[in-house]
């Protein structure tokens, strides 16, 4: 297929999967349960940190551990009592377990109380380094900032390290992307939509190589930033909305991949 090709192709995925009927199917219905801002923040970042393995499971978890908060994330974050957070510690999402998600709530009541809230987090590590990859670590250096055990780490991506960051960048692009499909929130004006990554994944990394948009054989950030800039022609607005593309052809219609 011809570059004219691909992106034709692509344009038409993203407008397939990037509809309402995506919500239901993603474990964003998680954060599109919650109207406030704050409640869809914490919804938001606790369902993208646990985000891989079976979508199924995915949601599950997640739906378990918002009753677990009484589906009240930003309340119970700020004003769970010891008897509150007794009922954590029994969670558990594949390596994801109770002592992490108490950990979680800990570091996400010193980001609010002490950091005005996530969004503050990522927005003045986006405005210092003026990327995305310097918001990134610029939040994983505040939301280990509190003490922790050593294991919590490996849940924080550090792009640092050359990880890809899938499921921060996942979060980004639901806190940041906007348009008039409604399955992105749009809340964050501070971070431009042009400057998001590819959360690459299984999926994405297998279609985008499938149709020669991506060379690099690991899925790691240099991967995501070979594969973003590719996007970024396509779409420099929007790079972006790509994303429900190749992981709607990787995970819905693979048959296409060819």
């Amino acid at each position: 297929m011809s570059t004219n090709e691909i992106k034709r192709l692509l344009d038409t995925k993203a407008k397939q999967y990037n509809c309402a009927d995506f919500i239901d199917t993603d474990p964003i219905q998680i954060p599109h349960r919650f109207a406030c801002k704050e409640d869809i923040e914490i919804a938001g970042i606790l369902t993208a940190t646990i985000a891989w393995g079976q979508r199924k499971s995915i949601i599950n978890n997640a739906d378990r551990l918002m009753r677990l908060m009484d589906n009240a994330p930003y309340d119970f974050v700020c004003n769970a009592e010891d008897s509150d957070l007794a009922g954590l510690e029994q969670f558990v999402h594949r390596t994801f377990n109770g002592n992490d998600c108490l950990f979680f709530i800990e570091s996400l009541k010193n980001i609010y109380a002490n950091h005005n809230g996530l969004e503050d987090v990522f927005t003045k590590g986006f405005q210092e380094g003026e990327s995305v990859f310097a918001a990134l670590h610029y939040f994983r250096k505040v939301f280990l900032s509190v003490p922790h055990e050593q294991r919590v780490r490996k849940h924080i991506s550090d792009v640092a390290a050359n990880s890809s960051a899938k499921r921060l960048n996942m979060f980004l692009r639901w806190m940041v992307r906007q348009d008039d499909t409604g399955v992105d929130f749009g809340l964050w004006n501070n971070i431009s939509m042009s400057a998001l990554m590819l959360p690459l994944d299984v999926h994405t990394g297998d279609v985008a190589r499938a149709y020669g948009l991506l060379t690099r054989k690991q899925n790691d950030w240099k991967a995501v930033e070979e594969i973003t800039a590719i996007l970024r022609q396509f779409d420099p607005h929007d790079p972006i909305r790509y994303d429900f593309a190749l992981f709607g052809i990787g995970a819905f219609d693979n048959q296409e991949i060819g």
